[in-house]
Formats: structure tokens, C-alpha cells, sequence
């Protein structure tokens, strides 16, 4: 069995764990060693410490795709959040004709799963909506332990379909913040191809380092115009929590708010080399107990 379908089928075996158990053992089958927890040193360890002893209320709106827009429409202004066509509780209550002929359906529970509309007269609503019937039947905090996710209400929202740029997707620009203070920004692309993910500072230098999926770099992406504005809503954004990524996009020359996450990968993805889990480990000062 190779090692991606034994740590998914993991997941659910160790379902019944605590917390601290639970990472423990899932840390040692990827990376063959348990996690420090009373000396983190590295990002991945820190991500772990937080997960289990830095749990503000706040997070739970923070992580819920539908609550945070408010938070960050109070926080930065309503010009930053990606308008929202739709929420349901229920996938057979979706009013599809309401919806413009382009749309992307997701929960506000979940990580990574969007269902995108390209063109509403061929689109396969009944497919669509056994996908999102399956989705708001799992709990998201099982997957990794991210607490934040427990107690979300599960909903279905519909956005408008958004590209970029490039015409065929839509970059999303993501700053890892320590401590209120944007270091470290990650660019994915090639997503629906060959999956790759560049890493640059804040001046926009390239990092010769990778997390989880390839980097090129011979693939120069530009830096944004407003990069220095992203910088400044991350900060307000990030202020107060000790660690946090903030996703933007940038649709002509206009930032959009994507999403805050306080566990990049779950802490649970490989840094190539090592020294920079290392390197984001020192970035990251945790907070008293």
C-alpha cells in the first residue's frame, strides 16, 4: 500500500484518539519521528503546539468561509470580500437558476474542495449536489485536529467564478504571517496539471526552498503591483494571533480576500530542505500556555 492511502485510511482509524495522541501518532507515520511538543523547534512541530494549546473563540469565525467575511469586511472594508451569491444548509435547496451562468459552489467547512460551473446549461447539478451532501457529512477537525473546524456550522455558499490575469485561473497570493508580520509569501499554479508551489519574501526574492508540492525556479511569476497593499491588510489582519496565513487575490489590480489559515498543511507537510522548517520555526514565536 503506498504511504498516501495508508495515512488517509489512518485518519479514520485514529478517529476515536485525543487530540495530543492522535498527532502524535499521525506525526510519527509521516515523518517517522514523534513531535516535540514541550521544545518545538520546527514549523510543522509549532503548527502542532497550536493546534492544542493556543485556542481563542475568535479562530472558529476566522476559519468559517461564510462568518469570516463579515470579520474581514469590519477589519480591511467591504471592497476586499468576494461577494457572496448564495448561502444553503441544504444542497437540494440550492436556487440554481438565482445563479449567473459561471459560479463555483464550496462549504465553509471544508479545505480545498470546490466545485466550479463553468457554464450552468451543461452543469451536472445533481452531481453537484450529491458532492456537497457527501462533504457537509464530515467534520473537517478530524482531518488534522484543527480545532477552529469542530463546532462550524456547516453551510454551502456560491461565489462568482473568478480568473485572473491569465484568463484560465486565478493565483492566490499566500502570506504567512508570525506574529502580525508577513515573511513569507507562497504562490501556487499548475494546479489541474503539474502542481507546483513558489516561495518568495516580502521583497519578492525567490526562495530556493519547497513545501509539499515542486518548485521552478525558472517559472517567473511577476510580482504584483499591489503587493505592498496585501502586505498591509495581512498585518491587519494577522495582528494579535501568533501565526496565520492570509490568501489574496488580484483580479485587475483589484485584492480579494481568500481565506485565513492557522494550520498551513496541518502540519503535517514535507519542507525540502529541512532547514526551512527550521528557518519558519525560529519566525514563529509561540505564546505562553
Amino acid at each position: 500500500m503506498k504511504q498516501k492511502e495508508f495515512l488517509k485510511k489512518l485518519k479514520y482509524m485514529l478517529n476515536f484518539l485525543p487530540d495530543q495522541a492522535y498527532i502524535q501518532l499521525y506525526f510519527f507515520a509521516k515523518f517517522h519521528k514523534f513531535c516535540d511538543l514541550k521544545n518545538p523547534e520546527t514549523f510543522n512541530e509549532k503548527i502542532q503546539w497550536l493546534k492544542l494549546y493556543d485556542r481563542q473563540p475568535l479562530y472558529v469565525q476566522l476559519v468559517d468561509k461564510v462568518e469570516v467575511k463579515k470579520y474581514v469586511a469590519k477589519m480591511l472594508g467591504d471592497e476586499y470580500v468576494i461577494p457572496t451569491l448564495g448561502v444553503w444548509d441544504d444542497p437540494y435547496d440550492i436556487d440554481f437558476d438565482s445563479l449567473p451562468d459561471q459560479f463555483v459552489l464550496k462549504c465553509n467547512h471544508d479545505s480545498g474542495n470546490v466545485i466550479i460551473c463553468m457554464d450552468k446549461n451543461i452543469f451536472d447539478r445533481k452531481s453537484a449536489q450529491k458532492k456537497l451532501a457527501k462533504l457537509l457529512q464530515q467534520n473537517f477537525y478530524y482531518v488534522g485536529r484543527e480545532w477552529p473546524y469542530k463546532n462550524v456550522r456547516r453551510k454551502i455558499l456560491a461565489e462568482p467564478y473568478l480568473v485572473d490575469e491569465s484568463g484560465t485561473e486565478l493565483k492566490d497570493y499566500k502570506i504567512f504571517n508570525f506574529n502580525g508580520e508577513p515573511k513569507v509569501i507562497q504562490v501556487d499554479y499548475g494546479r489541474f496539471i503539474q502542481h507546483k508551489r513558489n516561495l518568495y519574501d516580502t521583497d519578492w526574492k525567490y526562495i530556493n526552498a519547497a513545501i509539499q508540492y515542486p518548485t521552478d525556479a525558472s517559472h517567473e511569476i511577476a510580482k504584483p503591483d499591489n503587493l505592498g497593499k496585501m502586505l498591509e491588510l495581512a498585518r491587519i489582519l494577522s495582528r494579535d494571533i501568533p501565526h496565520v496565513r492570509t490568501d489574496f487575490y488580484s483580479i485587475d489590480k483589484k485584492i480579494y480576500f481568500g481565506e485565513m489559515t492557522f494550520y498551513h498543511g496541518s502540519g503535517f507537510e514535507k519542507f525540502t530542505p529541512e532547514s526551512f522548517n527550521l528557518y519558519m520555526g525560529d519566525l514563529l514565536e509561540l505564546p505562553k500556555r
